[in-house]
């Protein structure tokens, strides 16, 4: 069992999530600083893995962030952004992300958040293990990273990626497959190539950032 001593994040806040399976639900998002596939500063993108991220996932400055000495802290926080009441509380669901929140999820962590009443679910790159107990695992594959994790309820793969077929996926043990259209670059030429290839190939299906529409975080 792998124990985080000191969570670091980013930000946590309460908002609808904005994409995938779950868009449009509400939920408190909790996003892990740091990752292994890039390290978050502009002079590294070139020699990163994962070139075209647009996350800010340096420090632990943002909204309801900071460093967290233990699992009960960090539960603390997030559970204190769900709005307050017994039906809501039966409702509760927090999105770990990141960064790559699996660089510090933990079993003790997932363990506390179901206690608080959370659903847990995590958006990874895939390239770690999963801590037992996440209830939702999403999956969202980068060109030039090895995945270890190829089962779970949703593959959210960002579309196009140079060498990339998203049909080398389809074998793998996923309930959902999405392909969300890569938002740097050409936004309007790869969502017209994302909706192409779902119409060509009805496995998948779009995602759409509607945070990102709407304006909200």
């Amino acid at each position: 069992m792998r124990i985080v001593l000191t969570y670091r994040v980013k930000e946590i806040i309460y908002t609808l999530q904005g994409e995938g399976f779950h868009s449009g639900r509400p939920a408190v998002l909790c996003r892990f600083a740091g990752c292994n596939l890039w390290t978050g500063r502009e002079q590294d993108r070139a020699t990163a893995i994962c070139r075209f991220c647009d996350t800010d996932i340096l420090g632990t400055d943002g909204s309801g962030g900071g460093q967290f000495q233990s699992v009960e802290d960090l539960v603390a926080s997030i559970s204190s952004k769900w709005p307050p009441g017994r039906q809501q509380r039966e409702r509760r669901f927090v999105v770990c992300t990141g960064g790559e929140p699996l660089l510090q999820l933990d079993e003790p962590l997932v363990e506390g958040l179901h206690k608080a009443g959370f659903r847990v679910a995590v958006e990874t790159n895939g390239t770690l293990a999963v801590p037992n107990g996440v209830d939702w695992v999403c999956v969202s594959p980068k060109a030039g990273a090895d995945l270890v994790v190829r089962s779970g309820q949703e593959l959210k793969l960002v579309f196009p990626q140079e060498s990339v077929d998203p049909g080398i996926f389809e074998s793998f043990s996923f309930e959902n497959f999405y392909l969300q259209p890569m938002a740097q670059g050409n936004l309007e030429r790869n969502t017209r190539l994302a909706i192409g290839y779902c119409l060509r190939h009805p496995r998948w299906k779009l995602s759409v950032q509607i945070h990102k529409i709407l304006g909200i975080q």
